[in-house]
């Protein structure tokens, strides 16, 4: 299929737009290009589509509504547009698998059929009601565009790939009163019971404020709004795909969505569609009130923790109870992917699914992908105690570098030679800027260099540095895309960054793991403390031609110890 001058020239214009309106390179998440739409896609090698992260044959996903588990079956929902390569037409696609790794396409769940979502069937969750009962919340757009909240249930529920869903005619159970916002009001959360009442939140604004509005019910079909919402942060604007959930005080273990007690504590995430980040809280829940109060030492806000300080948005939990853990999942934003890829009919992935629990500190959560994605491990490398001198380069050879898996932990021998740290540096993002890979340092920058030329003209360095405060050291995390291309029109190449709140004094090491896959950097930083997801689109370090070092350009030498391992493709991506 040849795309025509007038096609190119009008994705030039609106990725111009993307990069003109100050939300990180992501354009505003309810834009419809109703003259981008094909059906089909050209079967072509395509250098940017992923080798083991979720994505569909073609077009357009963004957030993944609902995961669950269902007699044996894992269930993604997904956000969808089933005529293009761009935002619109959005309907509930449906992907099953047995082991999070092999994924099979069902038709849509939901798409727009009724009054009450006759213009869009955008994002919600799902809950599994007692008896094994699914039913999924949705926010519909009705005929004047307001957002409206509905539910559905499995037409045959004895079908465990629940391949029919029924919207039935008592729809819709929320709509926003006169005085709320009605077209900011969507994306309703898994339900949780405590003494006889099932309650949700729908994400919402009022001018600046950020609302999670919470609405209870005793049937599951009635409900009513809360005279107050569980939470709300003036000037952080519109709250996109809220989650609530409970984490253990102690150990890994997940807890269902409607634990409660002295041995939990909970997490209120909510996506800010102002920053096209995402933002979440540790915090008291108590349910006689239905009021969420956040821990002293945890920032609430736009300076506040973050799943993923890179290209990660709308993300969804649940509850595994066949593994007894909570599952991250996360949209990598999508509005920077070249336009020669939107053009060949797809653009959108979800990232690997996470396991996530309480940092032993109880101040953050720690996020790791899944153990099923070791078995599409292959061939292996390893460095062992490999000493990097200042300006030393390792390649790592013998794997695919473009879909491998890295772990790698530095020892540090020595810190005396860290650079102080300015207390104006709040702004992890902008040090990183200041402080890039090439710029020579005290205890650092060192890390690895992903999705690299042989030559260096393309890469995308994920690296550690290491500054002394007052009374601590201060470690940096840095995934900078600014020169992980050639391609400088039309390509969002930020420095994403986030500090790693970890104490060197006892133990001189840093760890670092990196899921590396064609166009996307996944990188779990200290045991998963600060992760970053990156985007990315070489031009040159593609397929074979893309390679893997180990770098450092601090004056302090770094000692090396790596595990690689090249990434099977899954038997089945929803092909």
């Amino acid at each position: 299929m040849e795309v025509s001058k007038f096609l190119l020239i009008y994705l030039f214009f609106c990725y111009f737009c993307v990069l003109s309106n100050h939300n990180n390179g992501v354009e505003a998440s309810h834009k419809v290009y109703q003259g981008l739409k094909s059906k089909t896609a050209v079967k072509v090698k395509q250098l940017h589509r992923t080798g083991y992260h979720f994505q569909p044959p073609r077009n357009w996903i963004n957030d993944p509504n609902g995961p669950m588990y269902y007699k044996g079956i894992y269930h993604l929902f997904y956000q969808y547009n089933p005529k293009g390569a761009v935002w619109g037409n959005i309907v509930w696609a449906h992907s099953v698998s047995k082991d999070l790794i092999n994924w099979e396409a069902l038709e849509p769940a939901i798409y727009p059929s009724k009054p009450f979502d006759i213009k869009g069937c955008w994002s919600g969750s799902a809950t599994v009601l007692p008896g094994n009962k699914p039913v999924i919340f949705y926010t519909g757009i009705d005929p004047q565009g307001k957002q409206i909240q509905n539910y559905a249930i499995p037409s045959n529920s004895s079908d465990p790939y629940l391949r029919q869903w029924t919207k039935p005619t008592d729809n819709p159970i929320a709509v926003a009163g006169f005085k709320m916002n009605k077209t900011a009001f969507r994306d309703p959360t898994t339900a949780w019971k405590i003494d006889e009442h099932w309650r949700m939140l729908v994400g919402g604004r009022r001018n600046q404020r950020g609302i999670a509005h919470l609405y209870r019910s005793r049937d599951f079909k009635k409900w009513t709004k809360a005279q107050h919402p569980l939470h709300s942060v003036p000037n952080t604007g519109m709250w996109e795909c809220p989650d609530f959930y409970p984490v253990a005080l102690f150990g890994e273990a997940g807890q269902n969505t409607s634990a409660f007690g002295p041995n939990v504590k909970h997490v209120l995430k909510v996506s800010l569609d102002a920053t096209r980040f995402e933002y979440y809280t540790l915090g008291e829940y108590f349910p006689s009130r239905d009021k969420y109060v956040v821990d002293m030492d945890s920032i609430d806000g736009r300076d506040g923790l973050r799943y993923d300080y890179g290209n990660f948005y709308a993300s969804k939990s649940f509850f595994d109870p066949v593994k007894d853990r909570r599952i991250l999942w996360g949209w990598a934003n999508e509005s920077d992917t070249p336009q020669d890829d939107v053009s060949k009919g797809w653009a959108g992935i979800q990232t690997i699914p996470r396991k996530v629990w309480l940092d032993p500190n109880r101040k953050q959560l720690l996020q790791w992908p899944v153990e099923e994605i070791e078995t599409l491990r292959s061939q292996n490398v390893r460095l062992s105690e490999k000493k990097l001198k200042l300006g030393d380069r390792i390649e790592v050879e013998e794997i695919t570098a473009a879909q491998a898996d890295v772990d790698v932990t530095f020892s540090i021998p020595n810190l005396d030679k860290a650079e102080p740290f300015d207390p104006s540096w709040t702004n992890a993002q902008e040090l990183c800027s200041l402080k890039g890979s090439s710029v020579q340092g005290g205890v650092g920058p060192f890390g690895l260099l992903t999705l690299a030329s042989q030559k260096l003209e393309e890469y995308t360095p994920v690296f550690f540095r290491v500054f002394k405060a007052q009374y601590k050291h201060v470690v940096l995390l840095c995934s900078d895309a600014r020169s992980s291309s050639l391609r400088n029109i039309g390509l969002y190449k930020p420095s994403f960054a986030g500090f790693v709140d970890v104490d060197l004094s006892e133990k001189k090491q840093l760890s670092l793991r990196s899921l590396i896959d064609h166009s996307v950097v996944e990188s779990f930083g200290a045991g998963g403390k600060t992760c970053i997801t990156s985007r990315v689109y070489p031009t040159l370090a593609v397929f074979g031609d893309a390679h893997l070092f180990a770098f450092n350009n601090g004056t302090e030498t770094i000692i090396v110890d790596l595990n690689a391992w090249s990434m099977r493709k899954p038997n089945k991506m929803n092909n």
